[in-house]
């Protein structure tokens, strides 16, 4: 374990092979990174670009009328297979029928997207903000995407096929355009990666500036943030090492507190059955 902390962090300085012992700090992060001999599970976990801490990510699905909690996970930080799309797909795999799905940007992945779409469900996922690559300049809803066509025409009307990777390389088409300031800051011009599911996040963007989704989205929030504030009060830190026992405790945390709200909402006992009032 010793030696994995420390070799992940180090590479071989540049012409040698790491046996003459000539090693230099590691200019990248290693995939993977175990932070911890304590816990080689918990990982570095980026909440926000400037609010970053150590351990899991935990995940619930609740229903927004009454804030039970439908389904929960806890998972390791990073890696494809924890990823928010990945574990927001599994939490929703019992339901049934068509249903509307809300959810804050972070789980607002093309791959998600996706998902949702293939099982037929309503997308209500807030999209993530689209940033200019300069200040005040365009963003990539600036640029009209023709996916049928796979061509991208800028702000300025030039027109480019997309490559096999699935750029739009406008290059020298920029040297001389007036709207150069306030579109790339790139010595060899503006270069536009189009995503495989670039179509779905323009068209939840597009969604997401509708009053009546804007509407239907505050609707809803409210009892869910609320859920999570029952669920974290007092409980920010694990109590345990490693993902499965942190995920047996929340679902255990989660039960509970669906008893009390459900209790809260009038839950009685009948002599026989348990019943709502």
């Amino acid at each position: 374990m010793l030696a994995l902390l420390s070799g992940q962090d180090v590479e071989p300085v540049e012409g040698s092979d790491g046996t003459d012992g000539q090693w230099r700090i590691a200019r990248q992060v290693a995939s993977d990174r175990v932070i911890s001999t304590v816990d080689p599970e918990s990982r570095h976990v980026h909440k926000s670009v400037h609010r970053r801490q150590d351990g899991f990510k935990a995940h619930i699905a609740v229903e927004p009328e009454t804030g039970i909690i439908t389904d929960c996970a806890l998972r390791r930080a990073n890696g494809t297979a924890d990823s928010e799309a990945t574990v927001a797909a599994d939490l929703l795999e019992a339901e049934s029928g068509p249903v509307a799905v809300l959810a804050d940007s972070a789980y607002g992945s093309g791959q998600f997207r996706a998902h949702l779409v293939e099982r037929g469900y309503r997308d209500v996922v807030k999209p993530a903000p689209v940033r200019p690559a300069v200040p005040g300049g365009f963003t990539v809803d600036d640029f009209t995407v023709d996916h049928a066509r796979a061509q991208v025409t800028c702000p300025a009307g030039v027109t480019r096929s997309l490559t096999a990777a699935g750029n739009a390389v406008f290059g020298i088409a920029c040297a001389d355009c007036v709207l150069r300031a306030r579109c790339t800051a790139a010595i060899d011009g503006k270069t536009l990666k189009v995503r495989p599911h670039d179509a779905l996040q323009r068209q939840a963007r597009r969604r997401a500036r509708d009053p009546l989704w804007i509407n239907e989205y505050r609707q809803h929030r409210p009892m869910v943030e609320r859920s999570i504030a029952w669920l974290t009060r007092g409980n920010r830190k694990v109590r345990y090492r490693g993902v499965a026992k942190n995920d047996h405790w929340l679902h255990h945390r989660s039960a509970a507190l669906n008893l009390c709200r459900l209790l809260t909402m009038g839950l009685t006992h009948t002599g026989t059955a348990w019943a709502l009032a």
